[in-house]
């Protein structure tokens, strides 16, 4: 099985990009979407409902290259599961207590419709989820008011009126309005100070001195405004400890059929794991209720299960291992605050709009761009020869062009060589630095680009072992080992990986001899191993409940563990969805014959 694993979002837009923003927001039909690193038009897409070909209408030559930091025009259109909910931009100056007026709304049900959300990374360029108003979550402009700080009465909170800014109104022609100076003006709205008045902005408006409290007609009152961290404050939920974890394992075990063997034993194995690290956490005192549920696959028989009595308690579910599989799975975990992991497949449409989804195995696009973001880090200075072997490897493809346009971006010079079969070690040297580190990434994961590649590149070592060289390489590549180990070791090899364990590392051996021991086997011989996989995940997010409960959202940075073989760095894709595993190693096999994981932060 392949395992293909936001840079934060940049919130600091252009002074074009502000105006852009104070735009869209205001009847355009579009609103800003800022790049984060790792994101592809198709995953933008997915977030908002809309399809590739709508986004690049808007935006032309996105199809072609789309970089961190840069805005995309995304159409305003309407979410599939609550039919009036809108996307909204946060401009510069904005707060929260600000849109819940704008939009009729309660801060509750903003921050709820964005669990991502808070009063840290509220800032401008950020998107966020308007929920419906009238909905279960949404409430009245009077229900704001009740669950927001309290607030002196009527004439004592400061202000007396909200303004929405229309076109070519002025500080001077607002103020005369409503019978107030500029002065009183600013003074309730300190963003004026620095910000241009904006078409669609709302104002606070305060008392005239006339009317202000008695004792206080010297000088305007300022406007009572809760700041953004009361009222995120006020909508968090408390911190609840789970007694008592309850898991369940929802995956096509077969039992009883001798169809799709390979598969039954990965689950099978996934199982086992996961089992081992129950018993382990059991041994620290926590305590696990876990389920185990064969979906054989079938989309009914996931609906069967989940329409058992237990289902609905759970805090966790781990599956399913079918793409056709996750609707069912995704929508449940959605609408009964239920964690869900998944984690074997690639492409989970759902975690870009469900906040309870956790993938592991992280799309394609976010993985190569932890690899370049890495590889920039460490080889930036190096001298980079990408080497085209003739063989046809429509797969790496869209990695190597990403190289080389991330290359290209931080100015950072390459050359590319072609090789025959033939011996040619003088078109290697020719595009060597005797100065600089050589790093030579094929552009090929193939074994037989390999076995074409390494007799030339051995060949140059030994004939000039001064020089300094480097091979750079796959994931795959842990499949070769056979066959190119004693070179990879030689050519002071590197290769990237989602997964990744030395059989000689304590905790990998340990969990062998456990496995061997419980289960009178080996584990099958597959990259990654499934049995490793299960004990990771199942005992990551099983201590993380125990130790952070209903807060581990908040603290998935926190949850101390030493995985075996799969890293976990999980973040959401927005302030609405779920979360992406962007862990990334680099594996270096040393010319001095040693192996080291560099883990990255």
């Amino acid at each position: 099985m392949r395992f293909i694993h936001t840079l934060c979002l940049s919130l600091a837009l252009t002074v074009s990009s502000t105006s852009l923003t104070a735009q869209a927001q205001n009847g355009s039909g579009y609103f800003l979407h800022t790049v984060t690193k790792g994101q592809s038009l198709y995953s933008i897409a997915s977030m908002y409902h809309v399809t590739v070909d709508d986004i690049v209408r808007l935006n032309p030559g996105s199809r072609d290259q789309i970089r961190a930091g840069e805005a995309l025009k995304i159409p305003q259109v309407q979410t599939s599961n609550q039919s009036s909910s809108t996307f909204h931009t946060i401009q510069a100056g904005e707060t929260l207590y600000q849109l819940t007026v704008k939009y009729n709304i309660t801060a509750q049900a903003i921050c709820d419709a964005n669990p991502g959300l808070s009063a840290r990374n509220f800032r401008i360029g950020q998107v966020i989820v308007i929920p419906a108003q009238g909905t279960a979550s949404s409430e009245s402009a009077a229900d704001v008011k009740r669950q927001e700080p309290e607030q002196p009465a009527e004439k004592e909170k400061g202000w007396k009126d909200m303004h929405k800014v229309e076109r070519k109104e002025t500080i001077f022609s607002i103020s005369q309005m409503y019978g107030i100076s500029q002065e009183e003006l600013i003074a309730a709205n300190p963003e004026l100070k620095t910000q241009k008045l904006k078409k669609g902005s709302f104002l606070f408006i305060p008392y005239p001195k006339q009317e202000a409290k008695k004792g206080e007609t010297d000088k305007p009152s300022p406007a009572y405004t809760p700041s953004n961290e009361e009222l995120f404050s006020q909508s968090l939920p408390k911190l609840k400890q789970i007694q008592t974890i309850k898991a369940a394992v929802m995956l096509p075990f077969m039992a009883g059929t001798k169809t799709n063997a390979d598969e039954q034993t990965r689950m099978v194995e996934y199982y086992e794991g996961l089992l081992i690290a129950v018993d382990s956490l059991k041994r620290q005192g926590i305590s696990v209720d876990l389920y185990a549920y064969d979906t054989k696959g079938s989309a009914n028989a996931i609906q069967s299960i989940l329409n058992r009595n237990e289902m609905k308690d759970m805090d966790i579910i781990f599956g399913p291992a079918h793409t056709g599989n996750l609707k069912p799975l995704t929508d449940f975990a959605d609408n009964n605050n239920i964690r869900l992991v998944v984690p074997f497949l690639p492409k989970v449409d759902q975690v870009f709009n469900n906040p309870h989804v956790y993938q592991i195995n992280t799309p394609q696009s976010y993985l190569y761009s932890e690899v370049y973001e890495h590889f920039l880090r460490k080889f930036s200075q190096s001298n980079i020869i990408f080497l085209d072997a003739g063989t046809n490897d429509k797969e790496k493809a869209e990695f190597i062009k990403g190289m080389k346009d991330e290359l290209n971006n931080s100015k950072v010079k390459f050359k590319q060589v072609r090789l025959g079969t033939e011996m040619e070690p003088n078109k290697i040297i020719a595009a060597m630095d005797t100065l600089r580190e050589n790093i030579f990434i094929p552009i090929s994961g193939q074994n037989l680009a390999l076995n074409r590649l390494m007799p030339q590149l051995t060949l140059v070592r030994r004939e000039h072992p001064n020089y300094n060289m480097h091979l750079f390489g796959y994931p795959e590549w842990q499949t070769y080992t056979q066959d190119h180990l004693a070179s990879f070791y030689e050519l002071d090899t590197y290769f990237y990986s989602s997964f990744y364990t030395n059989n000689l590392f304590p905790e990998a051996i340990n969990f062998t001899q456990a496995y061997r021991r419980w289960y009178s086997k080996d584990m099958a011989n597959t990259f990654p191993k499934y049995g490793m996989l299960g004990f990771d995940t199942g005992y990551f997010f099983l201590k993380g409940l125990a130790q952070k409960g209903n807060k581990l959202e908040e603290n998935l940075d926190k949850v101390q563990v030493t995985p075996i073989q799969n890293g976990f760095k999980f973040e959401r894709v927005n302030n609405w969805g779920g979360f992406i595993n962007r862990k990334v190693f680099f594996v270096h096999f040393t010319k001095d014959y040693e192996l080291i994981k560099l883990d990255f932060e």
